[in-house]
């Protein structure tokens, strides 16, 4: 992993033998993390980024930096139990070394990005990178591979991974290259037409790392980890907003306060929350130094949350998620209560951060250490993945248990009346009811999906989802377009 500031980590490959742990342990007593497996080289090490994904068919899929057959990285299906499954193997020319995790796509098939591999070596000999769509079942197609425009201008090295926009095109960020060489914004369509939509030129932004965010406004809503206006001398980061066509606003700029009181290096994605504003990390700046936490409105006001201090973890490159009880959960890399291995912790809307988990509290960190952003299951659980740790030093899945009940998801959160939208969810079965905001739909289904018609009449709302074993309601609202 790069920063401008030097600030991050390489995640190295490490090989050794493994074994699946199923280990539990308490941080406080509501809270139960549970490693689910221990990578150890044959089926991938150091998974990184935003890792997994639920998938429709209820399977959580990810990727791996390192290890597998070619070490060059791999994609694995993983059980919400622990059964883990190596879809495949990178081997250079179809990409390298992803550094963050899937997208499922409304055809059912999952997308992302490698850093480096594809078939131009123009601007390193490992690869400029790809993006590649890859089946359920692992059948894996490179729909693009960069730095196929003489001095890079469509970009190279992705960090960040893939959105469906609501058009239906997936739109993403190269760490590297432009006409300027911080970095751009592109879309591809499912079938590989690629568009560059704008090249960073540093005071807008240098270096976006991190998957962009469709709010409900329809812009896109991402950070660069360097350049913009702050008082650092690389440049401290920025918060930006873009239309589907590619016209960017600069929000922030970070390191506008005294000392970056307000943090720097924004390597992470922003979530908007339900009150419609965005919260977000820094890695750096901040109070002590450590990073923050950070809520900005959709026009750019930024309030500084929280800082962190070391004993509460330090270091953050987590997109936060909104949990089903309204708060958000979100990592540090480094730091918290057992020396260096990082934390899980929970944070009010308002800013109240509790610790709920710090790694390395079992012998030689056998729970993991340097945890990655986590997403919540629709069983109510979190599942992460940590860089290093475990029964062989390679990684592992973990799933934490905070007490939250199960719930429904919708693919996408936004349709038309008519519009077909898969909801994902836990013991599906016997489902008797699906409505939009109370208005009856159409439906059908099987135990983890389910496919509705937005029903005439239906306004935006929640989803609820009638079961014999209760009602589940969807954890964000769904947005009726006219």
């Amino acid at each position: 992993m790069y920063s401008v500031c030097g600030c991050r980590q390489t995640a190295t490959s490490l090989l050794a033998a493994g074994v699946l742990l199923l280990v539990a342990s308490t941080s406080v007593s509501a809270q139960i993390l549970t490693s689910l497996l221990s990578f150890n080289g044959t089926n991938g090490t150091a998974p990184v980024g935003r890792d997994v994904v639920q998938a429709t068919n209820g399977n959580l899929y990810g990727t791996t930096n390192g290890g597998g057959a070619n070490n060059l990285g791999t994609v694995f299906k993983l059980t919400s139990g622990g059964m883990l499954n190596t879809l495949y193997n990178f081997d250079g020319m179809h990409g390298s070394s992803p550094q963050t995790g899937l997208v499922q796509g409304t055809d059912g098939n999952l997308y992302g990005t490698t850093q480096f591999g594809g078939t131009n070596s123009s601007c390193d000999v490992r690869g400029c990178g790809t993006v590649f769509k890859i089946s359920p079942s692992g059948t894996l197609t490179v729909l693009y591979s960069f730095c196929e425009q003489s001095d890079c201008v469509d970009g190279d090295e992705p960090y960040a991974g893939l959105i469906q926009a609501t058009d239906g095109n997936f739109y993403g960020a190269t760490d590297q290259g432009g006409a300027y060489g911080y970095g751009t914004l592109f879309k591809i369509a499912p079938s590989g037409a690629f568009t560059t939509l704008h090249s960073f030129d540093f005071g807008d932004g240098a270096y976006p790392s991190a998957t962009l965010t469709q709010a409900t406004d329809g812009n896109l809503y991402g950070t660069t980890g360097g350049g913009g206006s702050g008082s650092c001398n690389s440049g401290c980061g920025t918060i930006f907003k873009s239309t589907l066509s590619g016209i960017l606003t600069t929000l922030y700029s970070f390191c506008s306060q005294s000392a970056c009181a307000d943090g720097s290096d924004a390597f992470a994605s922003l979530e908007q929350a339900t009150d419609g504003n965005f919260y977000g990390t820094t890695f750096a700046g901040g109070a002590n130094g450590d990073g923050t936490v950070f809520r900005i409105t959709p026009g750019g006001v930024l309030t500084t949350l929280h800082s962190f201090d070391g004993t509460d973890g330090s270091e953050s490159e987590s997109t936060l998620v909104q949990g089903t009880d309204g708060n958000l959960y979100g990592t540090t890399e480094f730091d918290g209560a057992n020396s260096s291995g990082g934390t899980v912790f929970e944070i009010t809307l308002g800013g109240v951060l509790t610790t709920v988990y710090s790694f390395c509290s079992q012998s030689n960190c056998t729970d993991g250490s340097v945890p990655t952003t986590i997403v919540q299951d629709t069983n109510g659980k979190f599942y992460g993945t940590t860089v290093y740790g475990g029964a062989n030093g390679d990684g592992t899945v973990f799933r934490l248990s905070v007490g939250l009940g199960p719930f429904v998801e919708t693919q996408p959160t936004s349709g038309r009346v008519g519009a077909t939208v898969k909801i994902l969810g836990t013991n599906l079965t016997g489902a008797t009811s699906v409505t939009f905001n109370g208005t009856p739909a159409m439906f059908t289904g099987s135990s983890t999906s389910i496919k509705a018609s937005v029903p005439m009449g239906a306004t935006t709302g929640t989803v609820q989802v009638v079961t014999p074993h209760g009602t589940l309601s969807s954890n964000v609202v769904f947005r009726v377009r006219p």
